[in-house]
């Protein structure tokens, strides 16, 4: 198994990094650019940027951030929401963005995942799922920052989406997301057992018990982190550390430039 990649999930309204639970009731943290400095000199892996009011203005507006963290911080980024076209993908990629994330644009035309993965390669397409349980089993994708419904099962969906050209999955659990407890084992596992493509376990990180428990589980690839950093209530140096008390390789560290 390769090395499992710590990734700093970055929330942001506006100019501000957030953080909610339940992916509502959102507080502000701070300066984006601070933070993401911060997480690249201790050597986080990646940072995941999200927009989480570009759906419902119609327009994802993390271009300046992108850009300016794209300058300055010299690892890969991944950039989602709102994006709804192929030059809003070209704009972001344009702007810095390594990879670009696809929720509510790609479950309204699926075949935009192709359009995506033809033009930028499948590596760049990765599909976000905010996923809650059904009461009777199963899971069923959100969008609108796990507001609305979908009707679709999520299972069924990446399989499609892997497909189409997906070539990661970022998986948060809305039900986990901002509690501290624990990623949701369950969904992790059957949606790495249900495709073949790298699956990022988000939503409930509180320990790095959590992340043991999500990788060998969950055989997730690689854990996005938010509230557990963004507190600084664990750096990324024991994080690293307890994951190899545990037996779980980490990417070496490389020098912050």
């Amino acid at each position: 198994m390769s090395p499992v990649r710590l990734i700093a999930r970055m929330d942001i309204k506006g100019p501000n990094l957030i953080k909610g639970i339940h992916l509502e009731g959102l507080r502000i943290i701070g300066n984006p650019q601070e933070y993401a400095t911060r997480y690249y000199q201790q050597g986080i892996d990646e940072l995941i940027f999200m927009d989480t009011v570009a759906t419902l203005y119609g327009r994802n507006n993390l271009s300046d951030i992108v850009a300016y963290t794209s300058a300055n911080i010299f690892v890969p980024l991944t950039v989602g929401g709102g994006i709804r076209s192929l030059s809003d993908m070209e704009r972001m990629l344009h702007a810095g963005a390594d990879k670009i994330a696809l929720n509510t644009a790609a479950l309204a035309n699926p075949g935009l995942l192709e359009e995506g993965a033809r033009a930028f390669g499948s590596q760049c397409m990765v599909l976000s799922i905010e996923a809650k349980r059904l009461p009777n089993g199963g899971w069923e994708c959100y969008t609108d920052n796990g507001r609305e419904r979908t009707g679709r099962d999520v299972v069924v969906w990446v399989q499609e989406a892997v497909s189409r050209g997906a070539g990661e999955i970022l998986l948060t659990s809305v039900d986990q997301e901002g509690t501290r407890k624990g990623f949701d084992l369950a969904l992790i596992r059957v949606v790495t057992d249900a495709v073949r493509v790298p699956v990022i376990a988000s939503g409930g990180m509180g320990s790095s018990v959590h992340l043991k428990d999500a990788v060998i589980q969950g055989r997730a690839d690689a854990v996005a982190m938010a509230d557990i950093l963004h507190y600084n209530r664990k750096n990324l140096a024991e994080i690293r550390a307890e994951a190899a008390m545990a037996g779980i390789e980490t990417r070496a560290v490389r020098e912050a430039a």
